[in-house]
């Protein structure tokens, strides 16, 4: 069996974006038909410009390689150019293209991608969600009562855990220390939402690498009262050595993880002692195998892992087929309940009820990607995926790099 094309889809995700305001899903079709579809999470340069070099890295290494050497076909793409060594890009790149490997593998076998990687150990799996804005609470991340109302609406539908993140924006001067007005807002919140939900769920606590470790200590030593499962990213990703100071004066388990990329930056981790829940993003880090190596390296060091989701669908249905092989899984992110376009973008939606998702039993992912919902313009009709990009709005699908109309769409920027 072999390659024989490699299509990418540029699929812009409506307001109010949830997930990102794009995702990025590659098509491999094989010699005998057979077709499987992964997801790259890149944020480092503009969608088309990603689809470019897609086309460029299945042009020189895909086309015509059998999708059942995986381990070899991701060895060659890593090694190409000598640059060997984690790079968020190229490696993003990577996971789209060996998630849908994995895809065909599965279809091939006729069997789910779970059943490959060992089997399942989980017939459910515990999800959270973000507490997103919603309409009457557009604030909760600055509104306490807000917050707590949200987080009450969402554990109410069924979520026993809800993720919020206070602290004030990120900038291009993180980490630094935070403001006292920072710390108290984050504190009134989280109280709000512990007031709120009790011990009906659990609170992850997220900034995104904002601080310094001293500032993070201290922000942390100020939410212990409140018990949160987990405080995300206290420092920047590349700074385990300082993740590890944070970690060891708070009694708060640190969670990082969206931001690395291959199991090297994992292992990190691990020598430092820098976080106890891990976060690895299948779009990024190097797809599913390169996950379950990563599950398998935190396991050995007595950490669980919590796989990360501010992507698409097709990155969601790879994170459940590896979290139900995972003895160490704790919780996984969800897009609240994988309902709206995330799930008008599958053909076989995710199957989620009262805060837990049940694993597909079809083939590869257990489900494909709608094409005409993603190739579809919008609808002003109705006003869904109406993007007001351009006169008339235009949906921003591209394939290999090319837009479906002559209207181009801007590049822009993916939510973290």
């Amino acid at each position: 069996m072999r390659i024989v094309d490699c299509t990418t889809f540029v699929i812009a995700n409506p307001p109010p974006h949830f997930g990102g305001r794009y995702f990025i899903v590659v098509k491999l079709t094989t010699d005998s038909g057979v077709v499987g579809y992964g997801e790259i999470y890149v944020a480092t340069v503009g969608p088309h410009t990603v689809a470019a070099m897609v086309d460029d890295v299945a042009d020189r290494l895909v086309i015509d390689a059998d999708p059942n050497r995986i381990e070899l076909l991701w060895r060659r793409m890593y090694s190409s150019g000598y640059a060997l060594r984690p790079d968020p890009t190229l490696v993003g790149i990577m996971s789209g293209i060996e998630m849908a490997c994995w895809d065909i593998v599965g279809k091939e076998a006729g069997t789910p991608i779970s059943d490959l990687l060992g089997g399942r150990v989980h017939e459910r799996i515990r999800t959270y969600t973000y507490l997103y804005p919603a309409e009457g609470r557009p604030d909760v991340y600055t509104d306490p009562l807000q917050a707590a109302e949200q987080a009450a609406f969402e554990v109410e539908r069924g979520f026993t855990a809800v993720k919020f993140d206070p602290a004030g924006p990120y900038t291009a001067f993180d980490g630094h220390q935070p403001s006292a007005v920072d710390i108290d807002r984050s504190v009134a919140i989280t109280a709000a939402i512990r007031g709120a939900v009790g011990s009906r769920a659990d609170l992850l606590f997220g900034t995104h690498g904002q601080f310094t470790a001293a500032g993070a200590i201290r922000l942390a030593r100020r939410l212990e009262p409140f018990d949160p499962l987990w405080f995300e990213e206290p420092t920047q990703p590349d700074q385990p050595e300082e993740m590890a100071r944070v970690a060891r004066q708070t009694s708060i388990p640190v969670a990082t993880g969206e931001r690395l990329t291959t199991v090297s930056e994992f292992a990190t981790l691990a020598r430092h002692q820098a976080a106890a829940i891990w976060q690895p993003n299948l779009g990024r880090c190097g797809g599913i195998l390169t996950g379950r190596k990563i599950a398998a390296i935190a396991e050995a060091w007595g950490c669980q892992i919590a796989p990360h989701l501010y992507s698409g669908p097709i990155l969601g249905a790879a994170n459940i087929q590896l979290a139900a092989t995972l003895p160490n899984l704790l919780i996984m992110e969800g897009i609240q309940d994988w309902s709206g376009f995330h799930a008008d973008l599958l053909t076989r939606p995710v199957e989620w009820h009262d805060g837990y998702v049940t694993p597909s039993r079809e083939p590869g992912l257990g489900t494909e990607l709608d094409e005409e919902v993603a190739l579809a313009p919008p609808s002003p009709a109705t006003g869904y995926r109406h993007l007001s990009w351009g006169d008339p709005p235009v949906r921003c699908c591209g394939i290999r790099g090319r837009t479906r109309d002559a209207t181009r769409c801007p590049d822009i920027a993916i939510g973290v």
